[in-house]
């Protein structure tokens, strides 16, 4: 049972937790900023076909999530093994795999971004900045796969303050980037696809120097044997293993993006006035999400170490305390939303009919707090444990049992111009579905085998 008493835990919880809540919420104060920006420009048209560029392009990288995920798992039981080497492997191994990829969709782009324009939809001038937003961001894929990478394998380590100032650092480089572009030299939507990409790049020049730095020793020694360092690497059994485990991973993120890509489409076919309320409502549940994965990130961390040091009683203490946080955090995220959104509306935009729309959708974010915390801090339990399938499987559940029936049930029966609460409510079922199938399956298997 959770003991308010165990101290320690707490404070140890915590220390990790809040340096990664402060630097996960400036990544969508950052979207939050890039949205204010095209939203104060003339037309909503600017704020839909950034909106879609964006989705499309971090559509992959959160798709390649599993980059993040697998890193921190393995290097937080790496680390609770105290195998330095193994440790740096992981590593190495993560960013010969994410600059791979990053270059495979650089190759690709004129089919890739073809295909999926083509199934976003929207007006003429909607299609035209999506495509032009995308066409720039799209140069940064290997160093934004790379950042995955580097930001799980500090995790794992314990090293949030890191992360903290890393994302700080990145992101204060794109908004500055931001206003001089936009509203220096008025490039509009490329404006802000140029902050983010040499944004990425810079976090990715930051991320290395403080690896090599604080490893310095232990790396220069590897790095030394190279042709041993790239055996490693590659090698055909753990990479089949790595391969394996993020492979459940993959197809539980894919699920994930359909349901956001699906709204994100699902609303520019419904006007452009909806997928740029859409826009602001998502950065707002990115708000939610990123901040309570802050405490899914120290549970990780925490939960792969204590895994790794095969100490149950502390993996126990661990997830309680980390239920009880999350939900001290979800309730305070709903009252920040009620009190505040419709103010926090007015600061993004100055587009009158954007702003009216989007005030009727507001309650789904003051629900959407404590309805979906569960999800984020089981994600969290089972990342440390690198119990990927357990994560997949919830998600197939949520995805295609629980939100798309939910969606077609509730279309047919609202009015056109309500569709779109068909979408939040159909999401917000989505999230709840996650925690609930997480939970239980916590319950009755993992408590079964780890206590």
């Amino acid at each position: 049972m959770f003991k308010i008493t165990d101290l320690d835990q707490h404070k140890q919880l915590l220390l990790l937790a809040l340096p990664m809540i402060l630097s996960n919420i400036t990544v969508p104060l950052l979207g939050l900023v890039d949205t204010a920006v095209i939203g104060h420009l003339s037309h909503a048209y600017f704020l839909g076909g950034s909106t879609i560029g964006a989705m499309i392009i971090t559509s992959v990288i959160w798709l390649c999530g599993f980059l993040r995920m697998s890193t921190t798992g393995l290097s937080a039981q790496a680390l609770g093994l105290n195998n330095i080497d193994k440790n740096l492997l992981v590593l190495f191994r993560g960013l010969a795999v994410a600059f791979t990829l990053g270059l495979v969709f650089i190759f690709l782009q004129y089919s890739f971004l073809n295909t999926v324009l083509n199934l976003a939809g929207g007006s003429e001038q909607v299609q035209f900045y999506a495509r032009q937003y995308s066409e720039i961001r799209i140069w940064g894929f290997p160093a934004s796969l790379g950042n995955l990478v580097i930001l799980g394998w500090l995790i794992g380590n314990h090293q949030t303050k890191s992360v903290m100032w890393l994302l700080i650092l990145t992101n204060l480089i794109n908004v500055v980037l931001d206003l001089i572009f936009v509203y220096g030299f008025h490039w509009q939507v490329q404006g802000v696809a140029f902050a983010t990409l040499i944004a990425e790049y810079c976090g990715m020049i930051f991320g290395l120097s403080i690896v090599f730095l604080r490893y310095k020793m232990p790396m220069k020694a590897m790095l030394k044997s190279s042709g041993l360092l790239l055996t490693s690497v590659i090698e055909r059994s753990s990479l089949l293993s790595y391969f394996k485990l993020n492979c459940d991973i993959l197809i539980r993120t894919l699920c994930l993006e359909v349901c956001f890509i699906f709204i994100t489409f699902q609303g520019a076919r419904l006007g452009d006035d909806v997928v740029a309320a859409n826009a602001i409502l998502m950065n707002f549940l990115l708000l939610i999400s990123f901040g309570l994965d802050g405490i899914a990130n120290a549970t990780e961390a925490m939960v792969g170490k204590a895994h790794g040091e095969r100490n149950t009683d502390k993996f126990r203490r661990i997830v309680n305390i980390a239920l009880f946080w999350t939900s001290f955090f979800a309730v305070a995220y709903s009252l920040f939303f009620a009190f505040a959104g419709e103010w926090l509306l007015t600061l993004i935009s100055d587009i009158p009919s954007v702003i009216n729309f989007a005030k009727e959708y507001l309650f789904w974010m003051v629900l959407l707090p404590v309805i979906s915390c569960w999800c984020f801090l089981f994600d969290g339990v089972y990342i440390g444990l690198m119990q990927a399938k357990a994560m997949r499987n919830s998600m197939i559940i949520a995805t295609f049992v629980c939100f798309f029936p939910l969606w077609w049930v509730l279309k047919n029966y609202l009015s056109v111009e309500m569709g779109n609460h068909a979408l939040w409510a159909a999401f917000s079922f989505f999230m709840l579905a996650r925690g609930v199938t997480l939970a239980l399956h916590y319950q009755y298997k993992v408590k079964r085998v780890y206590l």
